[in-house]
């Protein structure tokens, strides 16, 4: 009996169907997307916090002593190529899973602890020391270098000892270019063991950035050192560079120098991901000082010894992940419950549409199981394909993440729309019934079990709100925080139903006074609200609150980028030096594109205290100059009389004591009382501190000190620091016009450096696309309200143009009915994002997601009320419900009203 309804029900109404599996297809997509894309960008971020650390601080580092318990065969044995890959193969099996080691990048070998000075006086000596080498032994030369000229190195006899004298080496192009070494060049370095390196090659690194040559760049780039000695003192340079022998050649550096064995073990990036992040640490402590540091003891040596700094980059991501993580799951969260609304309405309208038909069912005799059943089959058969298809389509847009969340999100938006219309059918037609009575108008009273429920949703939002505002977001609040903004729209949603019918109902009675029917007609009409009529504004509040929570959390997350990167730079752009800047740069800086001022600074780093322990920077300015600065930018606005030198400080006069603008930490210190500074140049200045601003545009910093230049002697403080106001800066021709004078800083370029992982990034589109979603199903939920009601009030104009009711009247009954209910939904979503943000933001730290870092130069990054977030989403709504009121009416003026009516119909 199941087939032949279902193929008969959809034969009936394809169009319905249709637009059931777009609408479930839609809606599984973009939830099964949703992890999909979270996967995505919390691995990015975990690769590129691995990536992005220094090389022996992204990699474990296996380091032993050569085995010197069995004698001296035993040691070279220790050393050779065949045992330290043994050795390499049972470093791999030891670490643990999920940690994979990419054997490509990895490496292994001997070399030297120190380097040897050579006596060779072709090799270049700055300040007439010799140059050093470090001597190494790595695995797999050939397969990481490009030979340039000669031949790689090799080991006559294919086997050396610790007697071998003479040995073969190649060099990189830097080290041969740099230290003028040539093939055939001949190396003596004396150490316990005299030994004669002859190089046979030159080679070029396949890839110079890869771990085999940065684990000890020494080996790819030579280093100019220079010798201990006294701060500030010139002590002399010299060369150190690297010699590459041929792994069988190792035991041949047991008697020249002290040697190590090495195990550079490199992290597979594609192997990490951000589910395995509590593994990945257990897996590295293990290493580290646990039970693979003992199974490495036993298989390699007592002493070994493993390095890695994995483990800080592990913790510095989780607290990043920790901090962002929260913000995702409430978009998310806020999205989700906006898209459940539409599906159970899209269930509920398909149950209102066919009502007489289930109600003609029952009293023919249908059980309340077989009549969901059949409805059951008859959405099963549309929802399930549609979900599958929408599940595949996320698969394919966003390869490479997890199946298994995605497949359960994509189930649960299926079994949400498979399920929508048979309870919701089953529980309208529990009863069997002949005549239902009106539709468009209330119960007096709310039942109990609605109000107890009402109640209880009351309860765990204030609950969530003050665990939010109490402990934060990022610290542990639970997922009930996650829900907090989406408990919000719903209380509100629920006052509203509850409280707008009654001012209606007030103004219905002396609105009957009015000339004409349309006024009272329309207002009796919005008057009689039904429980119908929570879901719609469940959804619309809902959307209101996320759009208000995500615009807040975006435009907050802008403001604080914006913010610390003009703290950072001091302006739009600066153009700084260490000495003195030429006279005619501000001239031509600005006439650059973009450039509307330009004021000039002249800092100085190392003004000292009379005594000498104490050096602030001191920035000599201009004070009209620097006040109008400070003003434009907020950064420590102050009065430019207050910084004027008084008179008779012409010319840097010691007795005059000139007024200075300091930092709180600077005024704690000084006081009230004048000080004196000795500047770069030996002139000494008097000060008195006469304001304290937190921040000043030229010094970036919590000490500095601000004086009017003209107070100072002529020449002290000149000025090397240019800070550039306009907009949109011209980089290219701001480093023209500089022409190498100062370094360029951008505002712009600056604010760029602050998004440097893809979980920020991810978290904003996230953030962004759930904002988005939840609009579009917010207007599609308005749009099956009205669609709902649609041919009940296609009847209702029907019969009132018989009675003489003219179009333009039908549409003005139609705008003024959709009005009451669009405008308190308008302003309620309104009041209700802007309640959320108040409520939610003590609790809501934005400095990571928008600096990655757990401080920001402009501070904490606090969330506020986005203004367009608020009101954007009112107005569309209020153009939406009257633009369909309207096109409803000049659709209806159409047809006829014989057309609408018909005989027993109950609309």
């Amino acid at each position: 009996m199941t087939a032949p309804w279902v193929r008969t029900r959809l034969r009936a109404a394809p169009g319905a169907a249709v637009a059931l599996a777009v609408l479930v297809a839609l809606t599984a997509c973009l939830a099964a997307a949703f992890p999909r894309a979270l996967d995505r960008y919390t691995d990015a971020g975990l690769r590129q916090a691995v990536e992005h650390a220094p090389v022996d601080e992204s990699s474990i580092l296996v380091t032993a002593g050569p085995d010197l318990d069995g004698g001296v065969a035993h040691t070279e044995e220790s050393v050779r190529p065949g045992h330290l890959t043994e050795l390499y193969e049972s470093a791999l099996d030891t670490v643990g899973r999920p940690l994979v080691v990419d054997a490509k990048r990895s490496s292994y070998g001997v070399r030297t602890t120190e380097t040897l000075p050579s006596p060779e006086t072709w090799l270049p000596r700055p300040d007439g020391l010799p140059a050093q080498m470090l001597l190494a032994a790595p695995n797999a030369l050939a397969d990481h270098t490009r030979l340039r000229s000669g031949r790689l190195p090799e080991v006559p006899g294919k086997e050396a000892t610790v007697s071998t004298t003479e040995v073969q080496a190649a060099v990189t192009e830097e080290t041969a270019r740099t230290l003028h070494i040539e093939v055939g060049s001949v190396i003596h370095l004396p150490g316990r063991q005299d030994l004669t390196v002859h190089v046979t090659g030159i080679v070029a690194p396949e890839d110079p950035d890869s771990p085999y040559w940065s684990v000890d760049s020494l080996l790819r780039t030579p280093s100019l050192r220079r010798t201990p000695g006294p701060m500030g003192a010139s002590n002399p340079t010299y060369w150190v560079g690297g010699l590459l022998l041929a792994p069988e050649a190792a035991p041949a550096l047991l008697s020249v120098a002290p040697t190590v064995r090495y195990w550079h073990l490199t992290p597979d990036p594609d192997a990490l991901h951000s589910r395995d992040l509590g593994p990945l640490a257990s897996a590295v402590a293990s290493l580290e000082s646990g039970p693979g540091l003992e199974e490495l003891h036993a298989r390699i040596s007592p002493l070994t010894d493993v390095t890695t700094g994995l483990d800080a980059a592990f913790t510095t991501y989780g607290e990043l992940r920790g901090d962002i993580g929260p913000l995702i799951v409430v978009a998310a969260s806020g999205a989700g419950t906006v898209a459940a609304v539409v599906l159970l309405m899209a269930g509920g309208l398909a149950t209102d549409r066919r009502r007489a038909e289930l109600a003609l069912l029952r009293a023919r005799g249908a059980s309340v199981r077989g009549l969901a059943g059949r409805l059951l089959a008859e959405t099963a058969v549309v929802a399930v394909p549609a979900g599958a298809l929408g599940y595949g389509v996320a698969l394919l847009a966003l390869p490479g993440a997890r199946p298994l969340p995605a497949l359960w999100a994509a189930v649960a938006v299926t079994a949400v729309a498979c399920l929508a219309l048979p309870l919701r059918a089953a529980a309208a037609h529990r009863a069997v019934r002949v005549h239902d009575g009106r539709r468009d108008a209330a119960f007096a009273r709310a039942s109990r079990r609605r109000t107890v429920a009402e109640l209880t949703v009351v309860v765990l939002a204030l609950g969530a709100v003050e665990t939010l505002r109490r402990r934060g977001a990022t610290n542990g609040a639970g997922d009930l925080v996650a829900l907090a903004p989406v408990l919000v729209g719903v209380i509100a949603a629920l006052v509203l139903v509850r409280l707008y019918p009654l001012p209606l109902r007030g103004l219905a009675r002396p609105a009957r006074r009015l000339r004409g029917a349309v006024g009272p007609l329309a207002l009796a009409r919005a008057g009689r609200s039904s429980a119908s009529a929570v879901l719609p504004l469940l959804a619309l509040l809902t959307a209101f609150t996320v759009a208000a929570f995500g615009g807040s959390v975006l435009s907050g997350v802008a403001d604080a980028r914006d913010r610390a990167a003009l703290v950072s730079v001091g302006a739009d752009g600066r153009v700084e030096a260490e000495t003195a800047l030429p006279a005619g740069l501000p001239g031509r800086l600005g006439k650059a594109p973009g450039v509307r001022e330009v004021t000039e600074v002249g800092l100085d780093y190392r003004a000292r205290t009379n005594d000498g322990r104490q050096s602030l920077p001191l920035a000599a300015v201009d004070p009209v100059e620097y006040a109008a600065l400070a003003g434009r930018t907020d950064l420590g606005a102050f009065p430019a009389g207050e910084l004027r030198r008084p008179g008779g400080a012409e010319g840097g006069s010691e007795d005059a004591v000139l007024p200075a603008l300091a930092s709180p930490t600077v005024a704690e210190r000084f006081g009230n009382d004048a000080f004196q500074l000795r500047l770069a140049d030996g002139s000494v200045a008097t000060l008195r501190i006469v304001l304290v601003r937190d921040r000043t545009p030229a010094v970036y910093g919590d000490e500095f000190l601000v004086v009017d230049r003209a107070g100072l002697a002529p020449g002290a403080v000149r000025p090397n620091v240019l800070l550039l106001t306009g907009g949109d800066l011209d980089a290219g021709a701001l480093h023209r016009a500089a022409d190498d004078a100062g370094a360029v800083q951008l505002r712009s370029e600056k604010r760029g450096t602050y998004v440097d992982s893809p979980l920020q990034s991810g978290a904003e589109h996230i953030y962004t696309a759930a904002v988005a979603a939840g609009a579009g199903y917010a207007a599609l939920a308005l749009l099956l309200s009205l669609a709902s009601t649609a041919p009940e009030r296609a009847a209702l104009l029907a019969r009132l143009r018989t009675m003489g009711l003219t179009r333009a009247q039908g549409r003005r009954l139609l705008v003024l009915e959709s009005l009451p209910q669009a405008l308190p939904a308008a302003l309620g979503g309104v009041l209700t994002g802007w309640a959320a943000v108040r409520l939610l933001s003590p609790g809501i730290d934005l400095t990571t997601i928008a600096v990655s870092a757990t401080t920001s130069p402009a501070g904490r990054a606090e969330l506020s009320a986005d203004p367009w977030s608020l009101a954007v989403p009112a107005v569309a709504v209020l153009v939406l419900a009257v633009g369909v009121a309207a096109l409803q009416a000049w659709w209806s003026g159409r047809r006829t009203a014989v057309a609408e009516l018909r005989a027993g119909d109950a609309r």
